[in-house]
């Protein structure tokens, strides 16, 4: 299992199907629910229509008998009284669920009770009383029954307020259950409205209209997504598969060269860079350019170990003969050439151990060094080397006081070599700069071989001795100080015809 997914391919592959399962998954929900939420209102509309047609009905004073919509095919339909009991029900209801009362047989309705006009007449016949007792009797009785039919007014008052006689509630209460009409047995939607009717007072219309629609949508729709979904999440799989392949195909191709390369050691190999303008093309880019840095690198480090082995084979081979000469005939050994080739050797190993820890990165010790007084401190010891008078002004750079040292030293030596009469230091200010400046009067340095000279066991005149010339590597030295010490050491021509050699350094 790590190995499946331990590439990137695998990860992305899973990576995208998950999230589009995700979306698929909440979206698929969602569609649901508003699909059963818009058909489960239909169907309450519906119920509705049912149910107001039934009350419009009983507020126009429509028998039960006579009622519409009671035949059954309508759907189920409930009318109750205040009480709660039902009092007429749809044509073959047998069972119902999810309304007031699951009642489907009407219960008995109390006969109405007499008018107030005809009251007088069945007095008169049954106890053949005189027409003023007739009346008192018929007045008590009419005032009994007002009292009755105001004491149920108030009551329906109080249960509907709002509703005059003739009239239907606005709103519509809803719920959900199921009914049997006939065999049939199915869910439905159910809306309740109350009326106010003349003789009947305040009844309750319920209606209600099948969900089976809705049922069966929901069920389509939900059958299309477990199909759809899981071939929908396939087809995405298999497309960022397939995908992630080709984008990663570059990739395959780079490390394959890397490895030959590895293998081989040939560092003149490169890997192939797309043609397109993304971050692999960038990658392959970006590696052939190490790969190229590297190569320099290595080729300067062979060339170093080779030049320094050149440099040393000459004063060792002269200091041997020097010893074998001088073990063979002691009278004829040159002490003062010895050593000489043993100073030689003691300042070009210090070089190539100071090159040695300036390539691995080796940061300066820092300190506050005042470059004027630096120079003058170099120049007091060595004949015919002026200092200029720009070195009275204070320029405190930080670094490494050895160092900087050195550099002025191997610039006032190679000024030495190849002055006529004298080398010149200047020290001044420049902005945020010290510039330190070293100036010969001899033949100078050609515009062409300007960058050539600070590369190592480089030397110019080739004819001169190496006695005098030295091993080539003062200047490289000097440059890889200045550059640690985040500055740069560039040559000119000096007003003089000479050469100028300018240090700058940022100022403390």
């Amino acid at each position: 299992m790590r190995r499946l997914f331990g590439s990137v391919r695998s990860r992305a592959t899973l990576g995208a199907t998950l999230v589009v399962v995700v979306a698929l998954v909440m979206t698929g929900t969602a569609v649901l629910q508003a699909l059963r939420s818009n058909l489960t209102a239909e169907a309450g509309t519906e119920a509705e229509r049912k149910a107001r047609s039934v009350a419009s009905e009983l507020a126009a004073r429509t028998p039960y008998d006579e009622l519409s919509g009671l035949d059954g095919e309508a759907g189920p339909v409930q009318i109750l009284d205040e009480d709660g009991n039902l009092v007429k029900a749809a044509a073959g209801l047998r069972w119902i669920n999810g309304t007031a009362t699951d009642e489907v047989t009407p219960r008995p309705s109390p006969s109405p009770s007499p008018s107030a006009s005809a009251a007088p007449s069945a007095r008169e016949d049954d106890d053949g009383d005189d027409g003023d007792d007739g009346e008192d009797e018929a007045d008590e009785t009419e005032g009994a029954d007002d009292s009755d039919e105001t004491e149920e007014s108030q009551d329906a008052d109080d249960d509907a307020p709002s509703l005059a006689p003739g009239e239907t509630s606005r709103q519509a209460t809803y719920g959900s259950g199921a009914a049997t009409i006939g065999d049939d047995t199915a869910d439905y939607r159910f809306a309740a409205l109350d009326v106010r009717t003349h003789e009947r007072g305040l009844l309750t219309v319920y209606a209600g209209a099948p969900l089976a629609a809705e049922h069966s949508a929901v069920r389509t729709a939900l059958t299309v997504m477990l199909i759809g979904f899981p071939l929908l999440a396939a087809l995405v799989a298999g497309m960022t598969w397939v995908l992630t392949g080709r984008a990663l195909r570059p990739v395959a191709a780079i490390r394959e060269e890397m490895a030959a390369i590895t293998a081989s050691e040939d560092l003149t190999r490169r890997v192939p860079e797309p043609a397109t303008h993304d971050e692999i093309a960038r990658l392959a880019r970006t590696t052939n350019e190490t790969l190229a840095a590297l190569e320099t690198s290595v080729e300067r480090q062979r060339s170093f170990v080779a030049d320094a082995s050149h440099e040393l084979r000459s004063p060792i081979a002269s200091l041997r003969t020097q010893l074998e000469v001088a073990a063979a005939h002691p009278e004829l050994l040159d002490l003062d050439g010895a050593v000489q080739d043993t100073v030689r050797l003691q300042h070009l190993a210090a070089d190539l151990l100071l090159l040695a820890r300036l390539d691995a990165g080796e940061r300066p010790v820092e300190g506050r060094v005042d470059l004027a007084a630096l120079a003058r401190e170099e120049a007091a010891g060595r004949t015919g080397v002026t200092v200029d008078a720009e070195t009275a002004e204070t320029a405190e750079v930080v670094g490494s006081r050895g160092q900087l040292g050195r550099v002025l030293g191997n610039l006032l030596d190679n000024g030495r070599r190849h002055a006529r009469g004298t080398v010149s230091v200047t020290v001044r200010r420049e902005g945020d700069r010290a510039v330190l400046g070293v100036a010969d009067d001899g033949d100078g340095v050609p515009e062409a071989d300007r960058e050539r000279i600070f590369q190592r066991f480089v030397r110019l005149d080739d004819a001169r001795s190496r006695d005098d010339g030295g091993a080539g590597l003062g200047l490289a030295i000097a440059r890889d100080v200045a550059a640690r010490h985040g500055g740069t050491l560039t040559v000119g021509a000096a007003p003089a015809g000479g050469a100028l050699f300018e240090l700058r350094l940022p100022l403390a």
